[in-house]
């Protein structure tokens, strides 16, 4: 294990488990510990040995959102400046780049998943919902909270939300901004599987050694399906899902031809 100030970095056979460390604020996000996350998701993207991507939260919590006591993404905006621009420019800019956290989460060509080990909210939302799948434990709750502070939405959440349990109930989500508990937000559809706490993690890592010993390039190929599915037209898809179909079972027989010459 590898550890920075507040993201710790743990590999496991394939299986890349990045740890959201603030215990003692529910690992509420700063520009301290978004930083490291965002380049923790593109260093586990681009690292051919992991197959599987595990994020989750230190102690008793996944992630509380932007710590607004301590500034959140705007704690280094300074002044207005030719160089940097406004101060509503500058935020952007910051913010936007600790939001690669989402993106890389959503399109790496490998599984990620979300292991949700209490509450969420906020921007937290926003990375689960980035995540292929969400394993919770019973003491999850889920909770969007941006209302609470006259706020849009970030990371994600708004996008991500839409699709994955679908307008209506991303709005009722978002704009009556009512705390669910972990068997109401796995009724709604928002977390994949539920979990005792004493079991999440053997079970979620279960699952993600599962897909990373997996065939790669297959899972490579189908989320890209998946990902095309959301946003694409149904001729261009079709299209898509044939080339794919050829690329993925080609480079899967390849590998598999590796693997038998390798034991013989």
């Amino acid at each position: 294990m590898t550890e920075t100030e507040e993201v710790l970095i743990e590999n496991a056979g394939g299986v890349r488990i990045i740890t959201m460390n603030r215990p003692d604020r529910l690992n509420a996000l700063t520009s301290s510990i978004m930083a490291p996350l965002a380049d923790a998701c593109a260093d586990a993207a681009r690292d051919p040995s992991v197959g599987c991507v595990v994020v989750t939260g230190a102690g008793r919590g996944f992630c509380a959102g932007g710590d607004l006591k301590e500034g959140g993404a705007d704690k280094a905006v300074i002044p207005a400046n030719p160089e940097s621009g406004s101060r509503a420019e500058q935020g952007f800019v910051r913010l936007r780049g600790f939001m690669e956290t989402s993106r890389l989460l959503h399109e790496m060509g490998k599984p990620t998943i979300a292991m949700v080990n209490g509450p969420v909210a906020g921007a937290g939302i926003g990375i689960a919902g980035a995540c292929d799948l969400r394993f919770a434990g019973r003491s999850a709750s889920f909770l969007t909270a941006f209302d609470r502070i006259g706020a849009g939405g970030d990371f994600g959440s708004t996008w991500f939300w839409s699709r994955i349990v679908g307008t209506g109930v991303a709005r009722e989500l978002f704009l009556l901004g009512e705390k669910l508990s972990a068997e109401e937000a796995f009724a709604k559809g928002l977390y994949t599987r539920l979990f005792d706490d004493a079991a999440l993690r053997d079970e979620t890592l279960k699952a993600a050694h599962r897909l990373a010993d997996g065939p790669r390039m297959g899972f490579r190929y189908m989320k890209q399906n998946l990902n095309n599915a959301e946003d694409w037209a149904f001729e261009a898809q079709f299209d898509a899902e044939a080339l794919n179909m050829g690329l993925s079972t080609q480079a899967t027989a390849m590998i598999w031809r590796e693997k038998n010459k390798a034991k013989g």
